[in-house]
């Protein structure tokens, strides 16, 4: 593991917890120094990991806090894990939740990447990835939330163009129903995760392990994507 000199820095939204916290947790076994945004209290106890207590849906304490962690020293990873789901069917749609949805996982997107991938690009040296979902791609009683991460794909696709010149990569990875806290919302119990054909739900950790290799030398061709997690769900029937 690399020491507190010479680590590089990564910032990871949701770190207290769900997919957040297990990308968190590999790149800190990686060697990474790692900022963690998160409203929670941290439950990371490690050297090289430096919490930070935010509430990403402010959209000003946000940037706040993404112009702090490029002050403090360079960031060469920026993962966006962070998320909330609210479910409702037309005739029960809450403008509220929407408006939630929008500013935790595309406007904080925004606002700490428009500070740190033009920092990434003068330095030729950064990867970005954001966390999707395959409900992307549109399902029932899921319009805002699939609204939202489908945006995701749109700013990576854009940002991705942007700066691929400099060597940054840009990606989003899209896993399917992932075993979290998330799954146990009390607003979203009224109907059970669909499990893909693997029969099982997507692990954190298999998460992780793909952010991890993204943000690798070795990934430096690949840029643009929308990597799906499916555990077979997009495979013909």
């Amino acid at each position: 593991m690399s020491n507190n000199a010479t680590a590089r820095r990564a910032i990871v939204t949701g770190s207290g917890s769900g997919i957040g916290q297990a990308i968190a947790e590999r790149l800190l076994a990686d060697g990474w120094q790692v900022r963690g945004f998160d409203l929670n209290e941290p439950r990371i106890a490690h050297a090289q990991f430096e919490p930070l207590r935010v509430d990403l849906s402010d959209g000003a304490a946000t940037a706040a806090a993404a112009l702090a962690a490029v002050t403090a020293g360079d960031v060469s990873a920026f993962v966006h894990a962070a998320g909330v789901l609210r479910v409702a069917p037309l005739g029960a749609l809450r403008a509220e939740d929407g408006e939630l949805m929008w500013r935790l996982h595309v406007d904080a997107a925004a606002r700490i990447a428009n500070v740190v991938l033009p920092a990434m690009t003068a330095r030729r040296d950064g990867r970005v990835v954001l966390i999707g979902g395959r409900v992307a791609q549109g399902k029932a009683g899921r319009s805002q939330y699939a609204a939202t991460k489908a945006a995701l794909i749109g700013m990576a696709r854009s940002w991705a163009a942007e700066a691929i010149a400099a060597g940054v990569t840009v990606n989003v990875v899209s896993p399917a129903a992932t075993q979290t806290a998330m799954l146990d919302d009390p607003a979203r119990r009224t109907e059970a995760p669909n499990l893909p054909p693997l029969g099982r739900l997507i692990r954190p950790d298999e998460v992780a392990a793909l952010v991890s290799y993204l943000l690798s030398p070795a990934a430096a061709p690949i840029t643009g994507q929308d990597i799906q997690i499916c555990g077979g769900a997009s495979l013909p029937r």
